[in-house]
C-alpha cells in the first residue's frame, strides 16, 4: 500500500507531531507515505478567501505532481485535506476549468488520482484489522471525545466518506485501541479556529463550549484529526475556562498519537512533550490496566 504524502505546511510546523506519528504509525502498518517533491501551501485559509481559481490552482499543482508519481494522495490536515479535494472534485467536474488551470502548471492534473484523509486510510477496514492486530498496549481507561471539527465532514459532496451529522470513523479507530469513545453533542461543532485573531471572544466560546460539553459527557480527553482545531483546544482553555466559570484543563490528542501509543511504536511518547496541555492524566488513566501480547485484543 503506497500513497503520495501531503504533509503540508502545519505538519511540518506547528503540528510536528501530527505529521510524524502519521508517518510512524503508517511504517508500522506496512503503509508506504511518498512525500510528494516540491508540494506547495494548498492555500488554506488565505487562498481561497481570496480568489476561487487560485483555491483549485494551488493544491491542482501539487496534485500534478503526484499524478506524475502514479499514486493517490493522503493529506492528514483537515484543512490540507478540504482544499486539496475540493480541487479535486473541481477539476474533475468542470473541462473548462481544468483546461483553464493547467495552461499554468508544468505538471497538469487530468484527475487520474484521488485524495484521501489519513483518517480514511487507517480506519479502511483492512487497515484496521491490521490495526487490531498490532495493539500491545490496549488503551484501556482512555474515554475520548473524538472531535471531528468541520472541514474534515464538510461539504459532504466533496468529503463524502463519513456522515457528516452522526460520523464514527474516529470513533471506530478509538475503539479498535480499546479506547471507550464517549457519546456526546459537539463532535462536529466549529471550534472557531479560524476567528482566533478576528474575534477571539467567538472562539474562545465556541471552545469552551466542545470542551465543558466532553467533560459532561465523561471524557477524559479529546481526540482529534485536525491541527488547527488541537492548537485551538489547547490553547484557549484558560481563557475558556474563566468565561464560564468551569475548570476546562483536558489533555488532547491526534488521533495518530494514540494509535501508535496502543501499537507501541517506538518514538511516539516523545511527541507528548510537545503538547501545550498536560497529556499525563490522559496516560495516567490507561496506564490501570495491563498490556496483551500483540494481537490479543479484536
Amino acid at each position: 500500500m503506497k500513497y503520495a504524502y501531503y504533509p503540508g505546511c502545519s505538519l511540518e510546523s506547528t503540528a510536528k507531531e501530527f505529521g510524524e506519528s502519521t508517518v510512524l504509525v503508517a511504517e508500522a502498518l506496512g503503509i508506504e507515505l511518498v512525500e510528494i517533491p516540491d508540494w506547495n501551501c494548498c492555500g488554506a485559509t488565505s487562498g481561497h478567501a481570496l480568489d476561487h481559481k487560485l483555491s483549485i490552482a494551488l493544491p491542482a499543482r501539487t496534485l500534478g505532481i503526484a499524478e506524475n508519481m502514479g499514486l493517490d494522495v493522503v493529506a492528514p490536515c483537515a484543512a490540507c485535506y478540504n482544499r486539496m479535494k475540493s480541487a479535486e472534485v473541481a477539476m474533475k467536474s468542470d473541462e473548462a476549468l481544468r483546461s483553464e488551470i493547467n495552461s499554468s502548471l508544468a505538471n497538469p492534473y487530468e484527475g487520474k488520482i484521488t485524495v484521501h484523509s489519513a483518517l480514511e486510510i487507517f480506519t479502511a477496514p483492512d487497515v484496521l484489522n491490521r490495526i487490531k492486530e498490532r495493539v500491545s498496549y490496549p488503551l484501556r481507561g482512555l474515554k475520548p471525545a473524538c472531535y471531528y471539527g468541520c472541514l474534515l465532514l464538510r461539504p459532504p459532496k466533496i468529503v463524502g466518506f463519513d456522515d457528516p451529522e452522526a460520523p464514527q470513523r474516529l470513533d471506530e479507530a478509538m475503539c479498535a485501541v480499546g479506547a471507550e469513545p464517549v457519546e456526546w453533542y459537539f463532535k462536529n461543532e466549529c471550534c472557531g479556529a479560524s476567528l482566533g485573531i478576528s474575534k477571539s471572544a467567538v472562539s474562545v466560546k465556541l471552545t469552551g463550549d466542545i470542551i465543558s460539553n466532553a467533560k459532561k459527557h465523561g471524557a477524559n480527553c479529546i481526540v482529534t484529526v485536525c491541527p488547527l482545531c488541537l492548537t485551538n483546544l489547547e490553547m484557549r482553555q484558560g481563557a475558556a475556562g474563566k468565561m464560564r466559570g468551569e475548570d476546562l484543563t483536558m489533555p488532547v490528542f491526534y488521533f495518530t498519537e494514540l494509535l501508535g501509543l496502543a501499537m507501541e511504536v517506538p518514538g511516539i511518547r516523545k511527541l507528548f512533550a510537545s503538547h501545550l496541555v498536560d497529556v499525563n492524566p490522559a496516560l495516567d488513566a490507561i496506564e490501570q490496566g495491563e498490556p496483551v501480547p500483540a494481537g490479543a485484543e479484536g
